[in-house]
């Protein structure tokens, strides 16, 4: 559990907003190398590695996303404060007074803090207001904006939450983009398994890009790959805090997860059904293994399997997860302990899948 709590550790110091994810990818190719795995990435910027298996048996595309959510500079203002567009769900009520990190270049970042009015100017109509992210300035300290440029920013620079880890008490640990570090973590881990087993299907793991830009990556990784089942490792919501008691039966600690239902409903009207074949696979291999199987089924939730699932005749897909709290927030949080069991369900998983596996809707999976 260490090596997984070292290897998310340093993927969340890694700054990779949407659509520049690159730093991201060559930390990961190069662990991977490390390992004396080959890896290769696809004109999107994917991160492929392929361990081949049985042909006779389905293929398969495991897959999670490198990417986080942000903001893009939209306007330096002559008093050197910046303005942004928002990129992915970021929450306008979690922003005041972050501390965010503008991507210039490796060692050439820029620090800055979105202002917030200060409180004693602040009306009593203004106390309970949540500042959109219209709205919103940014200070890096430079007092003009042509300080600002001398320093690398330009309109079009990416901006993320600034790069923290907090590790919590036990196995937990809270952190900028667990969604989805930890399902990075997770991947690299099986795929080390996977360099070392001796059968079973080939297997296609994908880190992919722009998950949280309309779910772009993933997609095109898949119509190159054009895998049998498709895997998507991401958070699932954990619900045993207050405000999410009503939500579901998802616990922080409780074991790896799997979504029996997801859809948006809000804006990109899509989301995924698994098939039978993939939810018995996992059910079956989670009872086998003993290890704790969750259950989620959420409105509001969506990843990049909604569209690979319906790459050329349909993929068997299902989406796995770990419970994470605090979801799109500065500091999420998860359990490593969860982390481990999903690493340790998914290798299981795999390895039940043989040339015998129902790709159809009626036959029980082996």
């Amino acid at each position: 559990m260490e090596t997984l709590r070292q290897n998310l550790t340093d993927l969340m110091l890694i700054p990779g907003l949407s659509g520049h994810e690159d730093r991201v990818r060559r930390h990961l190719a190069a662990a991977l190398a490390a390992d004396g795995i080959e890896s290769r990435s696809d004109r999107m910027g994917n991160l492929i590695a392929t361990f081949a298996g049985d042909p006779k048996a389905p293929s398969v595309m495991v897959f999670t996303h490198m990417d986080q959510l942000g903001f893009i500079v939209r306007k330096i203002e002559a008093d050197g404060l910046i303005r942004v567009e928002r990129l992915g769900g970021v929450p306008d009520r979690a922003l005041a007074s972050q501390a965010v990190l503008l991507c210039v270049g490796e060692s050439r970042d820029v620090p800055g803090v979105i202002l917030n009015k200060a409180h004693h100017a602040t009306r009593p109509d203004e106390k309970m207001h949540v500042v959109a992210t219209a709205d919103i300035v940014i200070d890096t300290g430079h007092g003009s904006k042509a300080a600002v440029e001398a320093a690398g920013i330009r309109i079009g620079t990416p901006v993320t939450y600034r790069p923290n880890v907090l590790p919590l008490a036990g196995n937990r640990i809270a952190g900028t983009s667990i969604d989805d570090r930890a399902g990075c973590a997770v991947l690299l881990d099986l795929a080390r398994r996977l360099a070392r087993r001796g059968g079973g299907p080939t297997v296609h793991a994908v880190w992919s890009v722009q998950e949280e830009f309309n779910l772009r990556g993933a997609l095109v990784a898949a119509q190159t790959l054009a895998p049998d089942i498709a895997i998507q490792i991401d958070l699932m919501l954990a619900t045993d805090t207050p405000d999410m008691a009503d939500r579901g039966e998802m616990l922080l600690g409780g074991g790896p997860g799997i979504s029996l239902y997801s859809f948006h409903g809000r804006g990109t009207l899509n989301g995924v059904i698994p098939h039978p074949s993939a939810v018995r696979l996992f059910e079956d291999a989670a009872a086998a293994k003993a290890i704790p199987l969750q259950r989620s089924a959420q409105v509001g939730v969506l990843t990049d399997l909604s569209y690979v699932q319906l790459v050329g005749e349909g993929c068997v897909a299902i989406d796995v997860g770990f419970p994470m709290r605090a979801s799109h927030s500065s500091l999420e949080v998860c359990d490593l302990a969860d982390l481990a069991a999903l690493a340790d369900l998914l290798d299981a998983a795999l390895a039940r899948i043989g040339p015998g596996f129902a790709l159809g809707r009626d036959g029980p999976a082996p």
